[in-house]
């Protein structure tokens, strides 16, 4: 178990930080592929507002007197409005292609770049054309279909491959670092999670060896006890004296067996002896007699089993699982309630379900009523007798078997069990 909670918490603790890791990657990566294409679109619009050119020369047309000073030129503003520096006119690498009113290719301007001829220019614009794409990227170039001031259709392509390049080269450094820095944290983790369990597998330690010390202790007394009360009967007759003493004698040891069985299940290097058995046999001579014992309490068990199904496994704790399941149904479903136990392969799997009617419970997973000692209603445990424990056993046998084991409700006035066995 503390193995099992160790790789949790290394688990968690790494999916902790990949998922915090990816956010952050995530975020610069997406923030810098953002700038990319908005540089890339205003730089588009300036190229727009000038009918398919870049403004090369800022400078106002006006000269002005030497003794005064120059008013900023309209063109610069512009610029530097939209926060693209002057130098842009020198390292824009862009074309455009004009389309007629039917969508061909009216006109190509590829006097800006030398990596594009006019054939590569006319192809780019087709095939967007015939797409119906307005935005986006094709190749290393940002393009978009804009209108021009005298109302021309027109594909602007700017280049953005010293952008991309850049984003792609830090976006692969970034998963690198990210990829070195999460196995730097889990060899961390692995070391140190040794160190925060210890307390933990002590004290566990601790709990189980209380647990089988003080269940075998108790096993002694319990013996002499129930020595004493068969004297008593022999002697002087039995009486209801000496049945509530066998009777709390009998829970009591059946409470110290499961307890011993529980931590042994704990001890990692337990294994159960496995061998193939008749199932289907194991699991009708346990049921049966639960049929005229829930029918003393006024209540109906109905049997599907499947025959003639084998299984390899541990015959003895099967039964117990079986035992347990159906104890419980009968002891916590509602008076005059129904109950059913089904047994059936799907696939290459078993399955083992216990149906019963309950008082009303919430609809949904009920998990929790294999945690030990677990007893929702209190006086209700205590007049069934229940120690809140014999769902701990069922959910450690299934474990054992590399099962699966779930408890819902499907409409909150049932509680079904259901064993996978593989």
């Amino acid at each position: 178990m503390i193995k099992k909670l160790r790789k949790k918490f290394i688990a968690i603790a790494m999916c902790s930080m990949a998922l915090v890791l990816f956010v952050i990657m995530a975020g610069i990566n997406t923030a810098n592929y953002t700038n990319v294409c908005r540089n890339a679109d205003m730089r588009i619009h300036v190229i727009a507002e000038n009918d398919g050119k870049f403004p090369e020369n800022p400078a106002d047309d006006n000269p002005q007197d030497d003794n005064q000073t120059p008013p900023e030129p309209k063109k610069e503003k512009e610029l530097a409005r939209r926060d693209i520096s002057p130098e842009s006119a020198f390292d824009t690498r862009f074309f455009t292609v004009t389309l007629t009113d039917k969508g061909t290719v009216d006109q190509v301007d590829t006097g800006k770049i030398a990596a594009v001829s006019t054939k590569e220019a006319k192809k780019y614009a087709a095939s967007l054309y015939k797409k119906q794409h307005t935005l986006g990227f094709i190749s290393c170039y940002r393009y978009q279909l804009v209108t021009t001031g005298d109302n021309t259709r027109m594909y602007i392509f700017v280049n953005c491959e010293r952008e991309l390049n850049t984003f792609h080269t830090f976006l692969l450094a970034s998963i690198g670092i990210s990829l070195a820095g999460l196995l730097l944290v889990f060899l961390l983790v692995v070391l140190f999670s040794g160190m925060l369990v210890k307390p933990v597998a002590e004290s566990y330690e601790k709990q189980k060896r209380f647990i089988t010390d003080a269940s075998h202790e108790i096993k002694t007394p319990l013996t002499i006890i129930d020595a004493n009360t068969e004297v008593l009967e022999m002697t002087g007759g039995e009486n209801q004296w000496t049945k509530s003493t066998r009777k709390q004698i009998a829970r009591l040891t059946s409470l110290t067996e499961k307890l011993v069985f529980l931590s042994r299940m704990d001890e990692e290097s337990t294994q159960l002896e496995m061998t193939d058995f008749a199932i289907s046999d194991a699991v009708i001579d346990t049921a049966e007699p639960f049929v005229s014992y829930a029918a003393s309490r006024g209540k109906t068990l109905e049997l599907d089993i499947a025959p003639d199904l084998t299984y390899h496994g541990n015959e003895g704790c099967i039964r117990q699982c079986v035992s347990l399941l159906l104890d419980n149904a009968v002891k916590y479903s509602t008076e005059n309630g129904k109950l059913r136990l089904t047994f059936h392969k799907q696939g290459r799997a078993l399955t083992l379900t216990v149906w019963n009617t309950t008082d009303p419970i919430p609809v949904g997973r009920h998990d929790e009523l294999f945690e030990r000692f677990y007893r929702p209603d209190s006086s209700r445990n205590t007049k069934t007798g229940g120690h809140g424990i014999g769902l701990s056993v069922v959910h450690a046998i299934a474990t054992a078997h590399k099962g699966k084991i779930s408890a819902k409700s499907e409409d909150g006035n049932s509680l079904t069990f259901s064993i996978l066995l593989n």
